[in-house]
């Protein structure tokens, strides 16, 4: 009797068609959190203030400085030594036009009745989207790249370099003009553990 021959395709291969779409839907809504948040006018993170301040100097769209910043970080990863992914290329190119046609589609709301939940809404979509585009394990985009690759760089902690980033690229969002407030607090404090809760949910197994 002939021996079974063993499957010649392995488990992560198999899951690709899933890894991409999951990439796919994860980048898209993480570009329409990005709008979101910014459209409540009540602070974003720290790297939306640095976009949103470069946007009021140069008249370019927030989702136009999204992607060039993520160029501009991807060229840091050279001496780090980090190696793009596809999820790293569409995070580049997916991120700011999401959030533009997300703030083309949304409008300026005055009512803070109506700001809050659309902040609320932001960044618990912003955690799922989080959870979706590094769940799919396809790499990560350039800002998590960059410290990821610091922190092997360097052999510091990812909670320092990450808190150093941030603090980094908020101050200099602020001394832009970039808006700083309750959202950018709230932000902080939620996105870890919302994160830390949805990731193991979301990653694809290997």
């Amino acid at each position: 009797m002939a021996a079974t021959l063993a499957p010649t395709t392995s488990p992560l291969r198999t899951g690709l068609p899933r890894r991409f779409l999951q990439l796919a839907v994860g980048l898209v809504l993480y570009g329409v959190s990005m709008g979101l948040v910014l459209r409540s006018s009540l602070g974003g993170n720290p790297w939306d203030v640095f976009h949103q301040g470069l946007a009021r100097h140069v008249r370019l769209s927030v989702g136009t400085w999204v992607t060039l910043v993520g160029v501009l970080v991807l060229l840091l990863w050279i001496p780090l030594r980090q190696k793009p992914g596809i999820g790293t290329v569409g995070n580049v190119l997916v991120l700011g036009m999401a959030m533009d046609a997300t703030l083309a589609l949304v409008p300026h709301p005055h009512a803070l009745a109506v700001r809050i939940p659309l902040l609320t809404a932001g960044i618990l979509l912003n955690a799922l989207a989080t959870g979706l585009y590094i769940g799919a394990r396809l790499g990560p985009g350039p800002r998590d790249g960059l410290m990821t690759g610091l922190h092997r760089r360097t052999g510091r902690s990812v909670r320092l370099i990450r808190t150093c980033i941030e603090l980094t690229v908020l101050t200099a969002g602020i001394a832009l003009g970039g808006t700083f407030g309750v959202g950018t607090v709230a932000y902080a404090l939620a996105i870890g553990p919302l994160v830390q809760f949805l990731l193991p949910r979301l990653t694809v197994p290997a």
